[in-house]
């Protein structure tokens, strides 16, 4: 079994475990995790790997996070609570979210090994490459982290 078999077959387990618990809402959010997987698998036309199967979970944490910002904005709360619920079932299936002092070492890291390659302080013009160092750092730690913080934290770094 694939790494990304065994993440849908615990996705599948879960909600046998939600049902027999009677928690409507986590099983409804572990059916559209399973549904997302497989339509990725589907739309591939092979299995996924780990990492596929970790970015169509990121890729919906960010969905959600869309709509928690809508539904605040149109005065919806209950709809903006129960996306936030869906992020938190979501969330138990990634490697852990690093943390911003952990991620501002990480990228003052990546900026660092960047100035040595260049022989110079990286410009805010050469944010694709630190982008890219700070990515395969994560991915090296087994950890994760938002894009968009880290593009923030880059540009704060490098502005400096």
């Amino acid at each position: 079994m694939t790494e990304a078999g065994a993440l849908e077959a615990l996705v599948s387990q879960q909600i046998v475990t939600s049902m027999k618990a009677r928690d409507q809402q986590r099983t409804t959010t572990l059916r559209l995790i399973k549904n997302a997987l497989k339509n990725k698998a589907i739309e591939k036309r092979e299995p996924l790997t780990q990492a596929e199967s970790e970015q169509t979970l990121a890729s919906m944490i960010k969905q959600r996070r869309d709509s928690i910002e809508q539904f605040t904005k149109g005065n919806r709360p209950e709809l903006a609570a129960k996306e936030a619920a869906e992020i938190v079932v979501i969330e138990e299936f990634l490697p852990r979210a690093l943390d911003e002092a952990g991620l501002r070492a990480l990228v003052t890291e990546a900026i660092g090994e960047v100035a040595a390659a260049m022989g110079g302080k990286p410009s805010p013009k050469e944010m694709g490459p630190v982008m890219k160092a700070v990515q395969a750092r994560l991915q090296a730690a087994g950890v994760r982290a938002e894009g968009r913080m880290v593009s923030e934290l880059v540009k704060k770094q490098l502005a400096v």
